[in-house]
């Protein structure tokens, strides 16, 4: 599903993996929704994320979430 937001951009729903994680992602944890801010690799595929509020969540390699991409209208 997909949906226009204000200022011209495009909603869109994603499943993101350590693999297609994007800084911009909105994911939805524990009723909140966290912006990712920064993204550091660590071993064996996984990932660290560091959210706007500046709280860190590792996904392993095969960890799958639902989020919210944010995409520029061209």
């Amino acid at each position: 599903m997909s949906g226009w937001a204000p200022g011209g951009a495009l909603a869109s729903n994603v499943e993101i993996t350590a693999a297609t994680v994007q800084r911009g992602d909105i994911i939805q944890l524990g009723g909140r929704a966290c912006r990712v801010s920064d993204l550091f690799q660590l071993p064996q595929g996984a990932k660290q994320l560091l959210f706007e509020s500046g709280e860190p969540l590792t996904i392993h390699a095969r960890t799958r979430l639902a989020a919210i991409r944010m995409l520029r209208r061209r």
